[in-house]
């Protein structure tokens, strides 16, 4: 296949090059700056405009887009929030306009999107859940909803709500690992908020899967069936790497420090992976502790 990336030389579109390479797929990425990227061909665009880049969408069997502005930009002012809207929105505009212009469309488009979707409290919610209100909720609609025409093109568009991305590297889990590495690990506020979370090989497997299943189409969770807790999800990174758990953060001081934010610490929603399951996917790693002894050790 011929598979093209919007975001490909991000945290999760290497992983997934990666693995189609290793496959025998040809993998392009649009990218603003050429990329030297071993068997990978850049192709350039400013994420703004159609201009020449619209004619290579002729030759691709699948596109993927996972442009946008990591949440984890500090501080969250009116202009940061606002560059995360229009990191998504925009390219995902522009990447649907391109499709419908072309005269020989992919076969399948894949939407990022995020388990916030669902919001930051509640029962346990799955791809049947409503969107909530808040910021994070709606800037997941507004991103998946940039490219909700393709569906009316017969282009087969999957979307996939990840969790928090667990990897070795380029991942949150460095930094997650930090403060317990130091000696400090510990309770974050209450400590009972959700922790959504997915090994890469399971994102890559799930994203992969999703192409290859003919009847895969619309919005599905990619998360780990385990719903699993702040504090326990620390507590389990304490006991891999063979640290103390005892330092407590209390709520106030982390929102005192982080502002808006501090939502990405302090709240979550569990979810399950409903439809990823009942497609008939796999986990490699369904458990925490199996997953953090892969990464980690």
């Amino acid at each position: 296949m011929n598979i093209l990336i919007a975001g490909g030389s991000g945290f999760l579109g290497s992983a997934l090059t990666k693995s189609f390479l290793a496959d025998g797929h040809k993998v392009f990425i649009l990218t603003r700056t050429a990329k030297k990227i071993k068997n990978v061909e850049s192709i350039l665009w400013d994420g703004k405009t159609l201009n020449t880049w619209v004619e290579r969408i002729n030759e691709m069997d699948v596109v993927i887009h996972l442009t946008g502005k990591s949440l984890a930009t500090f501080p969250w002012t009116r202009a940061t929030k606002q560059s995360f809207l229009d990191s998504r929105l925009n390219t995902g505009l522009l990447l649907a306009s391109a499709i419908q212009a072309s005269g020989n469309r992919p076969s399948v488009f894949v939407q990022a999107s995020g388990i916030n979707y669902y919001g930051l409290s509640g029962s346990l919610a799955d791809e049947s859940t409503p969107p909530a209100d808040d910021f994070l909720a709606q800037l997941a609609v507004k991103w998946e909803d940039a490219t909700k025409s393709l569906d009316d093109l017969g282009v087969r568009r999957i979307v996939v709500r990840s969790a928090v991305v667990l990897d070795k590297k380029g991942s949150l889990l460095d930094l997650m690992a930090l403060p317990i590495k130091l000696f400090f690990g510990g309770k974050l506020g209450s400590g009972q908020q959700a922790f959504p979370w997915i090994h890469i090989k399971d994102w890559v497997g799930a994203v992969r899967f999703l192409i290859a299943h003919e009847k895969a189409r619309g919005a599905y969770n990619l998360i780990a069936p385990a719903q699993i807790s702040n504090i326990e999800f620390n507590q389990t990174l304490a006991k891999v790497l063979k640290r103390p758990f005892w330092f407590h953060v209390p709520q106030f001081l982390i929102r005192n420090i982080l502002g808006e934010m501090s939502v990405l610490i302090l709240d979550g929603r569990f979810a399950q992976p409903k439809r990823l399951i009942e497609s008939g996917y796999q986990f490699q790693f369904p458990n925490l502790k199996e997953a953090l002894d892969d990464l980690m050790n």
